[in-house]
């Protein structure tokens, strides 16, 4: 029988009203009987997230300042979904207990898992399934890395069979004490779940539905992503998309679990599918050979020249060695026969600029070294971009027809993307020419 495995965010958990939706969501499929969720979200652009208010709780209590009023609307939150939704969840005992707890000595960890407890206990009276607490499944290593294996063969024994709701965020140390993922991590949590019941597909439910080809802040109502290979995704990711984070998806990807991206505000939406690869069937019915486009803005670009330097040999290995003593991460590297330019963060290169430039031209004695600021990375990125001959020209060509000065050119080995760096003024409007001239 198909096993789906849902994740709901904070929004979708925000007040009772968001509660029905999430239970006609679970209700419309039989195969969705695991379901992890969020704390309580926003209702509302100047409401809290209930994980802020527990942490800002836990800095009352640790300067000895009254937390009272912070605790009180924490309670009253989950209280009033429950009274809302007719369920006679007992949290009065539970909240007087966490309150002693929180008098006698709680730990960051401990306290700011509470958003996702309570919403599960309430979760999973509402849909009428069993409460699992991720405490007894979700296993951390002394190092704070996932036991993986612990936690998979301990999850796929005690919800076989059963219908279940998972707090995410948290699981346990070796000592039993409470560990808390870093923000986001209820992501993290349903991926490890989906991965150790072997779902046949993971679907996390949000706000948006799916992701879009382009920012909507830049592009006009963007077409939304269909279809993206985890490739893809890390690359729009990496190069500044608002994905999900790559340690969110890693659990299922190592598993090849088709993972579905869903908006609990419109749950007729398809939403985007993520997965490994695609059969040939479904990407004919794609007609855009260009997935997303994304950037960054605010790079420099350090070129180097030198004759005969492509015969020197250990170059490479000796800027990188420059780089690595100023701690700077390199970006992009775009070389010539003669020449190599370094992309790296402006903000982290600043401070630097003159002692690294200093050393390089000391151990290297280059013809020149030059350094262009205010520079942005534009990247097109797709996975069908490589059997379509033609596109970096078609994307030179559309750029320099709108005016747009391309000041440097990158293509991934595997020919996943295109990079071009343009002015920092030039980003936007570089970023509207590609979507216009390749997305139909």
């Amino acid at each position: 029988m198909m096993l789906k495995v849902l994740k709901f965010g904070g929004s979708s958990m925000a007040d009772a009203k968001q509660f029905e939706k999430v239970k006609s969501i679970v209700q419309a499929d039989p195969a969705r009987r695991v379901v992890i969720v969020s704390a309580a979200g926003k209702r509302f652009s100047d409401d809290h997230k209930l994980t802020d208010l527990l942490y800002l709780c836990y800095a009352h209590l640790k300067y000895g300042v009254s937390c009272d009023t912070v605790f009180d609307m924490i309670r009253s939150r989950y209280m009033e979904i429950r009274d809302d939704l007719g369920l006679k969840t007992d949290l009065e005992t539970e909240f007087a207990a966490l309150r002693k707890k929180m008098d006698a000595g709680i730990s960051q960890d401990e306290l700011v898992s509470r958003g996702e407890y309570f919403a599960a206990r309430l979760m999973a009276d509402y849909l009428g399934y069993d409460f699992l607490d991720s405490e007894l499944w979700l296993k951390f290593n002394l190092d704070g890395t996932v036991d993986q294996e612990k936690s998979y063969e301990i999850l796929a024994r005690t919800a076989s069979g059963r219908r279940v709701v998972i707090p995410g965020f948290y699981g346990t140390m070796p000592d039993g004490s409470i560990k808390t993922f870093t923000r986001g991590g209820s992501d993290i949590t349903g991926a490890l779940a989906a991965a150790a019941l072997d779902a046949d597909v993971y679907e996390n439910w949000t706000d948006v539905s799916g992701f879009l080809m382009a920012d909507p802040r830049i592009v006009k109502d963007p077409l939304p992503i269909e279809r993206i290979t985890y490739s893809e995704l890390r690359e729009l990711s990496y190069i500044g998309a608002q994905v999900l984070h790559e340690g969110t998806i890693f659990p299922v990807r190592e598993k090849n679990i088709p993972l579905n991206i869903r908006n609990t505000n419109q749950p007729e939406h398809p939403g985007t599918m993520i997965m490994e690869s695609f059969d040939e069937t479904e990407e004919s019915l794609d007609g855009n050979f260009i997935t997303g486009i994304a950037g960054r803005k605010n790079f420099s670009v350090i070129t180097i020249t030198k004759n005969g330097m492509s015969n020197e040999v250990g170059v490479l290995r000796r800027i990188l060695e420059v780089l690595e003593k100023y701690q700077l991460v390199l970006e992009y590297l775009p070389s010539g026969i003669d020449s190599v330019s370094l992309v790296v963060a402006a903000d982290k290169l600043r401070p630097c600029q003159y002692q690294l430039l200093g050393d390089i031209q000391k151990m290297l004695k280059p013809d020149s070294i030059h350094v262009t600021e205010d520079m942005a990375i534009v990247a097109a990125v797709g996975r069908k971009m490589a059997f379509k001959p033609g596109t970096s020209g078609k994307i030179f060509a559309a750029l320099g027809e709108n005016g747009i000065n391309i000041r440097m050119i990158t293509q991934g080995p595997d020919e996943l993307n295109i990079i071009v760096g343009v002015d920092n003024k030039d980003f936007a409007g570089a970023i509207r020419v590609l979507y216009d001239s390749f997305v139909k």
